[in-house]
């Protein structure tokens, strides 16, 4: 079957050997996936799907000749038949995106082992003719007509494959004569954070991850077979058996969502990444940049064990979403809880049997016996069990306490889930993981000091101080309206005001929002007789501080105001807090930090204007502080240890890409929030104030997406200072964390790119005329992008119906609906996520390139060789410019026009495609131009020639993403027809129900979204 899927492989001769490990893995997925297809749908569906794959030009594009074909073929199928279709080509997707993962943790694996011959074998590569000391990748196999290409593809990946690494970022930066004193001190302060978010671009169900993750097992099995001295040849043969298995398992298993999930099924799909990947792979990114370290600056003092650590959204993010709750909110964090502690009671139940060290031949130190006496007077019953069995065994009696205590504990948070009152309060439990924490370090202190080690133990460690017994911190958000209504209503009914809250000017709010912050007098009373949304409101944050009681503050800290645009959504936030006892005015401490959400292009303009409002604030500059005290001890003794719960004078900052890039395009979305950064950077140093960007990424460009390395070090350097919060989400979350080589690479290598962004500052980031430029070219694509969206009259019909967004509304993906609640069906109530998945599935990509070519062709009109050298020398030098230029490559990579005129020409009720044409017309243009342009700047042949290895992966799916389209096109064409038309005698349209047309075509957007990976 790799003739007809494998096609792009022509040169396969010339393969290096890595790669040829690749192509047979492609080889061996492909015979399966036909064998299963053969046996499950027969030889004629194999047939089928042979002839719509050769109706793709050898590029993978839709072609105007062979569209025709295509559309009469498939016209010809039954709706049976045109599921099957679907799904094989959906399948074929997922488990090309397994095996491109499997060889990516394959080339992570050898990283560490390599890197030092790589860099010895990339001195000796000639022009001529390539070779290395590298295992893998020492030759290839033949020359002749593309040797050239794929050695440069070789020498690049060489370069790729060290990019990013703690093993070659300290020698990089001792080479540089940075100093060793900045570089402890950014250590020190290290702070990454990722945050992971419950937005619904991941489209996949949880039993199919479990089916892949069998898959990936298998493939990994047969690896080692291949590659083990005296292996049979009946076990490959066996594990391929077992394989085929697997996947006619998978093929007879649902694809859709067969319920729409709940808050708390979107927890647990979370979770499901710290449970098989991350729990116990995270210890191990600690080692790696103690090591790498060590080997460069042996007397620099690593990190601490928590420098990269998670939050979550998924189950406390309120924006938009009726179904989070206080309620969902408080079983979230018990739920996880719940994990936390069931991984560590497994945990102790192994150092149980490990630490079987016994008193007549090792030393033990008083402290350890002195607690085991403590453990006696408090769990006799476990004395008296075991004292006689672990009688000269101090580690097993110590340890067999501490468990009893994790369970003790479990049983107590599984009472609080259920809302029942916990039976053993008085039972000997852990409070908080620090004292868990505790226990486990005098066992430690005790090994350490008799000469032994345990690295379970270590691990162990790792994981509480990283994890503790939350496992993620979790962060409240919610839209800003929400709470100038519910003070609204509050103050109403308590006539505090003379008039309505809401008729107050900025100013006025901002008075009496400062003097009211000032009083304890409580505002809000105890029983609530206001509305439900109001209730909800006030609930959220009484909610928030039973939270921090019974979790301790660290669980949730962080309130984030979605649409923040003045200074009083900040303050009405502040006060809804002091009313729940979360803020004390009177000494301006709190155990909340309210984080300000700028999206719109507006709100990223103003927002340095808040800030300096905020800050001028004496009751806000105090809070972050820590409170009037820590000021007046800061005044007095400048060096004096200040007492807070939240990180003192740190103030985080949301910065949203999704909304900026609806309202004003790619590129002027892009440079707006660069500025922001740098803006917000110096009015933060100004009121000497520490700033931590909150990066609201999402998985495709058109919201933030993209290579996480590149983007960091684009980001302005004063902006980071070795801290920095980024949104992990969607189909984002399966691509990184679903093997732990993959998810430790990017931990590595977001990391890497924190500390070399904050150490190694470019300064072009501050040529004012680079700065003038840029601002000319974000205002003319921003104008361009506008009169398309915003001004041609026909473009909202034309998006709703040519694109499937409508259908993908209807898809069980997600508990938050995929429109703002305004009633409307209009572009502003239309969250970004469905906005981006409609243009994704119909390869037009719209919002991660639009408005870009127009503007480059406007400036470069100008002075065509003079502008053209500039741009060229921006590419090369300015990794802000070269990220963005970088970011519309890869997806104008994945655009097929051809393919999208199919969709209007199909989609477009008769009445509407004259009009339609010309917004068709109108965007192709565009695409063209834009494509034409980005190749001048960077001087390459086709799209992506810089980087070869991402250029075979996007190949290698967009020509089996054709046939799926069409498909798609022609079951969204039936359910329309199917839906509009009450009978049509003699049209096969009619023939089947809608159910089973919608299901077609959601199968369609499951394949093409598996397809194109970065959706939404």
């Amino acid at each position: 079957m790799s003739s007809l899927l494998y096609s792009v492989s022509h040169a396969a001769n010339y393969y290096p050997a890595s790669e040829l490990f690749l192509r047979r893995r492609l080889q061996i997925v492909e015979e399966l996936w036909e064998n299963v297809l053969r046996q499950e749908c027969g030889q004629k569906m194999v047939d089928l799907l042979r002839q719509l794959r050769d109706l793709c030009s050898p590029e993978g594009q839709a072609t105007n000749d062979q569209a025709a074909s295509a559309v009469k073929l498939i016209e010809q199928l039954n709706i049976n038949e045109a599921i099957r279709a679907a799904r094989a080509f959906a399948l074929y997707f997922q488990l090309i995106n397994i095996i491109e993962q499997e060889y990516e943790q394959k080339q992570q694996l050898t990283r560490y082992s390599e890197i030092e011959t790589e860099s010895k074998g990339a001195e000796t590569v000639s022009d001529s003719s390539y070779s290395s000391n590298d295992k893998e990748d020492d030759a290839f196999v033949n020359t002749g007509i593309g040797s050239d290409l794929l050695a440069k593809n070789w020498v690049n990946k060489m370069h790729n494959k060290q990019k990013g690494t703690f093993a070659t970022l300290f020698p990089h930066l001792y080479d540089l004569n940075v100093p060793p004193q900045q570089i402890q001190r950014l250590i020190s302060q290290l702070d990454v954070r990722l945050v992971f978010t419950a937005h619904p671009t991941e489209i996949v169900r949880h039993t199919i991850r479990d089916k892949q993750r069998q898959v990936v097992n298998l493939l990994q099995q047969i690896d080692a077979v291949e590659n083990r001295a005296g292996a049979y040849p009946w076990e490959s043969g066996e594990l391929r058996e077992k394989l085929l298995e697997e996947i006619r398992l998978w093929w007879r298993t649902d694809e859709l969502h067969q319920f729409k999930p709940t808050v708390l099924d979107e927890v647990d799909y979370a979770l499901h990444y710290f449970q098989e990947v991350l729990f116990d792979g995270i210890p191990q990114l600690h080692k790696r940049f103690k090591y790498a370290l060590s080997k460069t600056f042996d007397w620099l003092e690593p990190p601490r064990k928590n420098f990269c650590s998670f939050g979550s959204w998924v189950g406390s993010d309120r924006d938009g979403n009726p179904s989070v709750t206080p309620e969902i909110t408080w079983k979230t964090a018990c739920y996880q809880r719940k994990m936390v502690l069931e991984r560590y009671i497994q945990s102790v139940k192994t150092l149980i049997e490990l630490l079987s060290i016994s008193m007549h031949w090792s030393d033990v130190l008083p402290d350890l016996l002195e607690s085991l006496e403590l453990d006696q007077s408090q769990l006799s019953d476990i004395y008296d069990a075991l004292a006689l069995r672990y009688r000269q065994e101090p580690y097993r009696l110590k340890l067999a306490y501490v468990l009893r205590r994790l369970e003790n504990t479990r049983d107590r948070n599984l009472a609080l889930y259920k809302r029942e009152t916990p039976t053993n309060e008085d039972a000997p439990m852990y409070r908080s993981g620090a004292e868990f924490l505790a226990e486990l370090r005098l066992i430690q202190h005790n090994l350490s000091e008799t000469g032994l080690s345990c690295r379970e133990l270590e691990n162990l460690i790792c994981q509480v101080e990283i994890f503790d017994f939350n496992l993620t911190q979790l962060d409240i958000r919610q839209e800003s309206t929400r709470h100038s209504d519910a003070l609204n209503e509050i103050l109403e009914y308590l006539q505090v005001l003379p008039q309505a809250y809401d008729d107050l000017t900025e100013e006025q709010r901002v008075a009496w929002l400062t003097s009211e912050l000032q009083t304890r007098r409580p505002l809000i009373p105890a029983e609530l007789p206001f509305s439900e949304k109001t209730n909800d409101v006030i609930e959220t944050f009484r909610i928030l501080r039973s939270l921090q009681q019974e979790f301790g503050v660290n669980i949730c800290q962080t309130y984030i105001i979605s649409m923040c645009r003045q200074v009083s959504d900040v303050l009405e936030v502040l006060l809804l807090a002091k009313e729940a006892r979360l803020f004390d005015p009177a000494i301006a401490v709190g155990t909340i930090q309210v984080v300000p959400l700028f999206e719109t292009v507006e709100d990223l303009q103003r927002s340095r204007s808040i800030m300096r409002q905020l800050f001028e604030l004496p009751l806000y500059r105090a809070l972050l502080a820590g409170g009037y005290e820590n000021i007046q001890q800061r005044l007095a003794t400048p060096e004096s240890n200040q007492h807070s719960v939240l990180t003192p004078d740190l103030q985080e900052v949301m910065l949203g890409y999704s909304d900026s890039n609806k309202d004003s395009g790619f590129l002027s979305s892009n440079w707006e929030i660069h500025k922001a950064q740098k803006s917000l950077q110096k009015i933060a140093e100004e009121y000497g104030v520490d700033l931590r960007i909150f990066h609201g990424r999402g998985g495709s460009v058109g919201r933030g997406g993209g290579p996480a390395y590149e983007a960091i070090l684009a980001q302005p350097g004063h902006s980071i200072n070795g801290r920095i919060k980024i949104t992990e989400q969607g189909e984002v979350l399966a691509s990184k964390y679903s093997l732990v080589d993959l998810a430790l690479y990017n931990l590595e290598t977001v990391t890497t790119a924190v500390i070399q962004a904050s150490l190694l500052r470019t300064g072009f980031d501050d040529i004012e005329p680079w700065n003038e430029i840029m601002e000319e070219l974000a205002a003319r694509s921003r104008q361009h992008y506008r009169a398309l969206i915003y001004e041609q009259p026909d473009f909202i019909d034309f998006f709703n119906q040519v694109t499937p967004i409508e259908e993908i509304s209807q898809l069980q993906i997600s508990s938050r609906p995929a429109r703002r609640p305004s009633g409307k069906k209009d572009l502003s109530s239309l969250r970004a996520i469905p906005w981006v998945f409609s243009w994704t599935q119909t390869r037009v990509l719209l919002p991660s390139w639009y408005g870009v070519g127009t503007a480059l062709q406007e400036f470069l009109n100008e002075e065509p060789e003079e502008h053209l050298k500039l741009l060229r020398y921006f590419y090369m030098k300015w990794p802000f410019f070269k990220m963005v230029i970088s970011k519309a490559e890869m997806t104008l990579a994945k655009v097929d026009m051809q393919m999208a005129r199919h969709y209007v020409q199909e989609l477009s009720n008769p009445e509407d495609k004259e009009r339609f044409d010309k917004v068709f017309e109108q965007i192709a243009s565009e695409y063209y131009l834009t494509r034409d342009f980005v190749l001048k700047i960077t001087g390459h042949n086709r799209l992506l020639d810089g980087d070869p290895v991402l250029q075979r992966s996007v190949q290698l799916r967009n020509g089996t993403i054709v046939p799926l389209g069409f498909i798609q096109v022609s079951l969204l064409k039936r359910l329309r027809q199917a839906k509009n038309t009450t009978a049509t005698s003699g049209v096969i349209h009619s023939r089947y129900s809608k159910g089973e047309l919608l299901r077609g075509a959601l199968l369609t957007i499951n394949g093409i979204a598996a397809g194109m990976r970065n959706t939404g």
